[in-house]
């Protein structure tokens, strides 16, 4: 299952990195839908570039995600209480940071490989709430295969920011809760090792289900 999931994340799930333009007057639908415009169109006019020198899109990627992605909170999500709560602030924002960092490569490198035929971002079902609210989407792929996307977003400070995506059902945010405590469990519960190991850690998974 879990191979079959990266494959589709390798268009998909980079979609959930939103620029920093979200501001309070606007839903969390345009945001999306204005965000998306945006990072396709830097991609596909350098896609060639980033390819040679995927360093470069990362940083792209890095500014274009900015404050919207709400990182404080997914990362603490993929702690869990169980581990955070015996983390010190240091080691909070030294996760986060190498969190985003894996983000960065992981979404960006499937990013990279992904020629995308079509981004539909779905009508909201109901009024938005004020706090939280989802936001569907539909990805096509080249071959015409149409998948669902569902994005959690969240009013933080008075901006919308994405807190979860779920894919085809399949909760990533979950997904990576799971690899952070498989990796505590790997590393005899060395909270320090996790969380410099953490952009490898992930790197690695990837590369291994490519493999398959």
């Amino acid at each position: 299952m879990i191979q079959k999931l990266f494959s589709r994340l390798s268009f998909v799930a980079v979609l959930l990195l939103f620029t920093g333009i979200a501001q309070a007057e606007q839903t969390a639908h345009q945001v999306v839908e204005q965000t998306v415009d945006e990072l396709f169109s830097d991609l596909n006019e350098n896609r060639e570039q980033y390819r040679a020198d995927p360093e470069t899109f990362y940083a792209m990627m890095n500014r274009v995600i900015g404050e919207v992605v709400d990182v404080e909170g997914v990362a603490r999500s993929v702690m869990t209480v169980r581990y955070s709560r015996r983390a010190t602030q240091a080691q909070i924002v030294r996760f986060q940071e190498n969190f985003k960092r894996s983000l960065m490569q992981f979404y960006g490198n499937a990013l990279l490989e992904y020629n995308n035929s079509g981004v539909r971002v779905l009508p909201a079902n109901a009024p938005e709430s004020e706090q939280r609210t989802e936001v569907r989407m539909e990805v096509k792929d080249s071959q015409g295969v149409v998948y669902p996307v569902s994005y959690t977003m969240v009013k933080v400070n008075g901006r919308w920011k994405l807190r979860n995506v779920v894919i085809e059902g399949i909760n990533i945010g979950k997904l990576f809760r799971d690899q952070f405590a498989e990796a505590m469990q790997r590393n005899r519960n060395n909270l320090d090792l996790v969380i410099d190991t953490w952009v490898d850690t992930v790197a690695r998974t990837r590369q291994a289900e490519a493999a398959k």
